[in-house]
């Protein structure tokens, strides 16, 4: 009965207020990152509630995670915003979120307030980003640069990301891979289909666009014009988010160039709340709520926190209310697709370089380190993430 009621609900237009409760939902019970959060959804929103039907489902899949940013979270509000409108996208993201960046900035609050510089479990998160990385290379290896160019595209991103330190290597890896891709992988490349409809004005959409670049383009000349405050920080986010192509964990490099090599979080405090944020349900990217505490420990950490989180995810906002009503005539030009492909290849070789430097090359001092991160790579194969991050601490806590 449950489920011929919600199957008639496909079509009809829904409240901010219930996508919230769903997505919050969601967001206290969805572990596993990026791949495990599009099998939730699919459960939740096609098959339970019926919002999407599996044809739209796919092809909402298919534009997120052709644009950069967290894509299970582009999804979600992409269906939010199917739903309920604009409203309804925001109260998708922000149900989905909420969960695990309140906890993330109760743990940044807590790190920032003790003295973890020899602590054991501390350590243990911190080796357990050594394998979980390392998994994310290869699953992404697989799917984003099997051979040919795209594995030759991500070896050179790879060298360049560690020869050219900081942004500019990561900048620069991206637009080779997006260059290569246009000019070598047009003819395998093919737009998806369309058909789902997000109306919205043109001007909307375009307004949209525009703003996202500006704020790219214009945020880093204002950050250095003011020397402080919360401009550097919104920036800082707001780079990461705009130039993540291919999942949550490409973030890595582009946060630790924005917060450790600026002073902001101490390496140490860095990895391990990187270690912590993989047993959180929900987005990888409420890890910015952890950096944006731990930047100001204090009263005003939980304010950090917020600016952080909404300026990471600010970018994703723009992207799909530009690009969602336009997408019907940009998926035509086999050009966007091949560049697309070609950035997806290069990201594959910026997380790889990001494995060795600062991952490895930080974490690992010996070889009881390596047996003990060998050891999470051995249990990351039979257990989920999230169960494998308290043993990490709890076995550094009895054993580092």
């Amino acid at each position: 009965m449950e489920a011929g009621r919600d199957a008639r609900l496909t079509g009809r237009r829904g409240g901010p207020r219930e996508v919230f409760a769903v997505a919050l939902r969601l967001g206290l019970t969805s572990f596993g990152g990026p791949v495990a959060h599009i099998g939730y959804f699919r459960d939740e929103y096609v098959g339970r509630r019926a919002w999407v039907d599996e044809r739209q489902f796919s092809e909402l899949v298919a534009v997120t995670n052709l644009l950069p940013g967290p894509s299970s979270s582009q999804l979600g509000m992409a269906i939010g915003a199917h739903r309920a409108g604009v409203l309804g996208g925001a109260a998708a993201w922000l149900g989905f979120t909420l969960p695990s960046a309140v906890v993330m900035t109760a743990l940044a609050l807590l790190v920032g307030a003790a003295d973890v510089g020899s602590a054991g479990w501390i350590h243990g998160l911190e080796l357990v980003a050594a394998p979980v990385v390392a998994l994310a290379v290869l699953g992404m290896r697989r799917t984003l640069a099997p051979s040919g160019v795209r594995l030759a595209l991500a070896v050179v991103a790879a060298v360049v990301a560690l020869s050219w330190a900081g942004f500019g290597g990561q900048a620069a890896a991206i637009l080779v891979g997006g260059a290569v891709g246009v000019v070598a992988l047009r003819s395998t490349t093919r737009p998806p289909a369309l058909t789902s409809a997000f109306r919205s004005r043109r001007i909307v959409a375009v307004t949209s666009l525009a703003a996202f670049a500006v704020l790219l383009l214009g945020l880093g000349p204002l950050s250095r014009a003011t020397g402080g405050g919360v401009i550097p920080l919104i920036h800082s986010m707001y780079r990461s988010g705009a130039l993540v192509f291919g999942g949550g964990h490409v973030v890595l490099p582009l946060l630790h160039d924005a917060v450790v090599q600026t002073g902001w979080v101490g390496e140490q405090e860095f990895l391990a709340g990187y270690g912590m944020a993989q047993a959180m349900p929900g987005p990888l990217f409420s890890f910015s709520s952890y950096l944006g505490a731990i930047r100001d420990p204090g009263p005003n950490g939980v304010v950090g926190a917020g600016i952080a989180l909404c300026a990471i995810y600010l970018p994703s906002f723009l992207l799909l209310g530009g690009v969602l009503p336009l997408w019907s005539s940009i998926r035509a030009h086999p050009g966007v697709q091949a560049a697309l492909s070609g950035i997806g290849a290069a990201v594959v070789g910026l997380l790889a370089a990001a494995l060795w430097n600062p991952v490895l090359k930080t974490s690992i001092n010996g070889v009881g380190d390596a047996a003990f991160a060998l050891a999470l790579l051995v249990l990351l194969r039979v257990l989920p993430v999230w169960a494998v991050v308290p043993i990490a601490a709890a076995a550094g806590a009895l054993l580092l």
